[in-house]
């Protein structure tokens, strides 16, 4: 029989771990998401294991040198790759069952338990399967292999208690589900509802952590409509954006990206948010999706810039190059890029930007992109130093002179600094008699 996780440079550091406990007397399997993922067909991108070594004795066998105590008091070490290696840390838990959950996330206490109790203290089912590398065995105390079958998401246990446990666990279930392409559960759906209010229980930055995976997927609108269906929009949803969040024109626009990232998801609900509500403002709605999940300020500033600039690509073949080039060269012009292409494609235009035969618009950008640098972006035939030489005098209309100019360049309607300064010198007359 083919073995279900063979030994590859993904899985070789995981399994030498396991077989280094197995030789030193002690019970190693995998563990989670990699043996789920094995069965599904997938190839697991990060692998861990659960054993019935102490973290002392996990610490002892490996050494200090090549062990992280990070989550020692929850069971877990770190066990990085010998050096030389290019491979990442494996996570080495001591089997377990949790005390009480005070704080809606943590254990207060652990004990040492065996596999079977370990995996009953785990969230899902198709999370609680493990794996016997030695004998190519899956070990199944929860039924997780008949969910896998069945294309199901459901709590391990009683589902009300899971998620008293730990309240993020209802969006890590709307991600598994959505990600994968499973139903819920009917018991666990109910669950997420009834205790769906308890989510603003949960740090803004767990959430945020939570949605970035699940707005940077292809799967993204069914995540967004789950979310909806199981009331949680409104708890984690600015009220705008909660509101709009599984409408068809949004699920469209987010399904038709090219490559789904974090910010484009963003941008998007934003978008839609304020095409439902005109009266709002985008830059209010980022900020508070920024402050309440934590977002990065690059995140922030990327999907400002790309509701900014996505207009403007989506007319770019029909605007003035001045108008389009300040936006193209824009540190974020890809994502109002990847946002213009998604729009084009939609069947619908709820932002009414006539968008029609918008897809040539964001060819034109594409084609202008691939210019040299010389041509894309070309140095400015005049700046202040230039102006100032020629005897110009500092103010606030220097602005105004450096952007007809500008704008007069890119637009190839002057190509010399002679024609450049001349042009200066009727911007300059032009604002002092409107100072008179």
């Amino acid at each position: 029989m083919k073995n279900l996780i063979p030994r590859c440079p993904n899985s070789r550091h995981a399994l030498n771990i396991i077989d280094a406990l197995n030789e030193a007397g002690y019970t190693a399997y995998l563990a989670g998401g990699c043996v789920r993922d094995a069965l599904l067909g997938k190839h697991p991108k990060d692998y861990d294991v659960a054993t019935d070594a102490t973290p002392e004795a996990v610490r002892k066998l490996f050494g200090h040198r090549r062990t992280l105590a990070i989550g020692a008091s929850f069971g877990v070490i770190n066990v990085l790759p010998p050096r030389g290696h290019d491979q990442q840390p494996v996570e080495v838990a001591t089997f377990r069952c949790d005390g009480p959950y005070s704080d809606g996330r943590r254990p207060d206490r652990i004990h040492y338990s065996d596999p079977r109790s370990d995996a009953l203290r785990r969230d899902f089912t198709i999370n609680g399967l493990f794996f016997h590398p030695a004998e190519n065995r899956v070990i199944d105390f929860v039924e997780g292999q008949r969910d896998l079958r069945e294309h199901r998401v459901r709590a391990i246990g009683n589902a009300h208690q899971r998620f008293a446990e730990d309240r993020l666990r209802m969006l890590r279930a709307v991600r598994f589900a959505a990600l994968l392409q499973f139903s819920l559960d009917e018991e666990t759906a109910q669950a997420v509802q009834a205790h769906a209010t308890e989510i603003r229980q949960v740090s803004g930055e767990r959430i945020g952590a939570e949605m970035r995976r699940m707005l940077a997927s292809p799967s993204a609108p069914a995540a967004m409509r789950m979310i909806v269906q199981l009331n949680l929009a409104g708890q984690i949803f600015p009220a705008g954006i909660a509101a709009v969040a599984a409408e068809r024109f949004t699920l469209q626009w987010l399904a038709a990206r090219p490559t789904p990232d974090v910010v484009s998801g963003l941008a998007i609900l934003v978008a839609c948010a304020v095409a439902q509500h005109p009266d709002a403002s985008a830059a209010d709605a980022l900020a508070e999706l920024f402050a309440g999940w934590k977002l990065s300020t690059a995140e922030r500033d990327a999907a400002g810039e790309a509701l900014a600039a996505f207009p403007t690509f989506l007319a770019a073949d029909r605007l003035p190059w001045s108008v389009v080039q300040p936006r193209l060269i824009g540190r974020y012009a890809q994502a109002g890029l990847t946002l213009a292409e998604a729009y084009a494609a939609i069947d619908a235009d709820p932002l009414q930007l006539d968008a029609a035969d918008s897809g040539s618009g964001v060819a034109f950008c594409r084609e202008r992109l691939a210019w040299p640098a010389e041509q894309l972006n070309p140095p400015p035939l005049l700046d202040g130093a230039k102006l100032m030489e020629q005897g110009f005098r500092p103010g606030p209309k220097f602005r105004e002179i450096l952007s007809t100019v500008r704008s007069a360049q890119l637009d190839d309607k002057i190509q010399t600094t002679e024609q450049a300064l001349a042009l200066a010198e009727e911007v300059d007359k032009k604002c002092l008699r409107s100072e008179i």
